[in-house]
């Protein structure tokens, strides 16, 4: 689980931008003006070598009785009480005030570690600015600059070193997260009380019953597992309610942290394009799928066929998922989608042997070519593992860029139906390998110049025999001329 950070500090203290700053984001709001922010803002941490998760607070002002202070302080406190760690936002440049040392002997009544950042001291002495600080009682204080980024990193991986990396935290005992997921009023919170055997959430005959995802633990099999319980999703165009919108968040987020994802169906109503649009979203967010038909009892024998028929027709890209026809309210079929469940997520986090997916790879090219495109015909040399959760196959070749959509489908049957992937997309990328002569190439081609249809081509040229070259003869030298005078 990532551990989760709250900013606090009275008014315009910077709390925002470092908000920004460890986000890599510009989220918050960042002006000169005290009280910009009054509402919590969550955020993923991005600076730093572990994940975590960073909560940007209002002013803290413990002592404000009413108005909208008072509001802010007691979402401050909230936030503090679900923190895993305080970093607590002074002013280096006008230094420790009345309302610093309130917030301080607030913070040390709670058991959570505390780290005291003095902001905006860029250009300034550290051991002078920090000097002050030292009087809040609440450890060595860290000088940064968040608006520069200046000491940022080292206040970050302090506060994180007490936390494990995901290497170390991530072992075979965590616990499986499913995700319940599905339409407003479909029974997935039927479906909870049904598998805990007990009224564990509320379960009404209306729909937004459930507005927050609610994190349940519990064991079945001797298996350890988390149950989450979303809001049921509408169409964007029928979300009015502000808690409404962010109950749409949080089941999108819940989505992406679990494992594995039951859909839940109504067997009762027609399969719409929102049923389709939430399992498209649960394929791309790469999660295992196990989809629950609820409501089947009561039905004939007519209506049933005619359902199966919708589901095949407008539910076509999960082929790769199992389908369960139960009854929550009966607790029929519950344990089949628990076995699928196991099943799915076994599926994707298994391991690809390197070999394996290659002879599987040239198999499948034996049977049937790429086709050609063009004046290329692909050719898919060998295949390795390129992450799990969901499965990535990454083959090597030349041309893969012309692979088409079809031979690229026939590929994940094949490595789906050779490897059992059950219950989990399936991702398969294409790597190309370059030419190691076209780096040569691109010298002498440039000091040539382009070629032109223009450009007159050049005549061929004729060889000519030359003749053999034939010194000129030296003509001998005359002599003068020499006058003869009369005797």
């Amino acid at each position: 689980m990532k551990p989760s950070i709250v900013l606090v500090g009275r008014p315009n203290v910077g709390k925002s931008t470092l908000f920004n700053r460890l986000t890599k984001t510009r989220d918050a709001l960042v002006a000169d003006i005290p009280g910009l922010t009054r509402d919590r803002h969550y955020g993923h941490g991005k600076l730093g070598s572990k994940p975590y998760l960073v909560v940007d607070t209002g002013g803290f002002e413990p002592l404000a009785k009413d108005g909208i202070m008072h509001e802010m302080a007691r979402q401050t406190e909230q936030a503090i009480a679900e923190a895993d760690a305080v970093v607590f936002l002074v002013d280096g440049r006008v230094g420790i005030t009345a309302l610093d040392k309130e917030i301080a002997n607030k913070l040390r009544k709670n058991d959570r570690p505390v780290f005291v950042a003095v902001n905006k001291a860029e250009g300034m002495t550290q051991g002078v600015v920090v000097a002050d600080f030292h009087e809040l009682g609440l450890g060595e204080p860290i000088a940064i600059s968040a608006a520069h980024g200046e000491g940022v990193r080292s206040l970050i991986e302090l506060v994180l070193d007490p936390y494990p990396s995901p290497e170390e935290s991530r072992n075979e005992n965590d616990v499986l997260k499913v995700a319940i997921v599905g339409r407003p009023n479909v029974g997935k919170s039927t479906m909870i009380n049904a598998l805990l055997g007990e009224e564990r959430v509320i379960a009404f005959d209306q729909p937004g019953t459930t507005r927050d995802a609610i994190y349940i633990d519990f064991a079945r099999g001797g298996k350890n597992y988390t149950l989450i319980d979303t809001a049921g999703l509408r169409r964007r165009g029928k979300v009015f309610e502000t808690i409404e919108k962010f109950s749409v968040i949080k089941t999108l987020q819940s989505i992406e942290d679990a494992h594995v994802v039951i859909l839940v169906l109504d067997a009762q109503q027609d399969i719409s394009d929102q049923d389709a649009h939430i399992a498209g979203f649960v394929v791309e967010s790469g999660r295992a799928l196990v989809v629950a038909v609820n409501k089947w009892d009561g039905l004939d024998a007519y209506v049933r066929d005619q359902l199966k028929g919708d589901l095949e027709a407008k539910l076509k890209f999960l082929d790769f998922a199992n389908f369960h026809y139960v009854s929550a309210l009966k607790g029929q079929g519950l344990a089949h989608v628990f076995r699928s469940v196991d099943a799915a997520y076994k599926a994707a986090t298994v391991d690809l042997s390197t070999p394996q997916l290659t002879r599987t790879l040239i198999d499948a090219v034996a049977r049937q070519s790429p086709p050609r495109n063009g004046i290329f015909r692909p050719k898919l040399r060998y295949a390795h593992q390129g992450g799990r959760n969901p499965p990535v196959i990454v083959i090597h070749g030349n041309a893969l860029d012309k692979v088409s959509d079809s031979y690229r489908r026939y590929l994940e049957h094949t490595f789906r139906e050779v490897f059992k992937l059950q219950g989990t997309p399936l991702r398969i990328q294409f790597n190309v390998s370059q030419n190691p002569f076209a780096e040569r190439k691109k010298p002498e081609q440039n000091r040539r110049g382009p070629k032109s249809e223009d450009t007159p081509k050049p005549k061929a040229r004729v060889a000519v025999k030359s003749k053999p070259e034939v010194k000129p003869v030296a003509k001998p030298k005359s002599r003068p001329r020499v006058k003869s005078t009369p005797a």
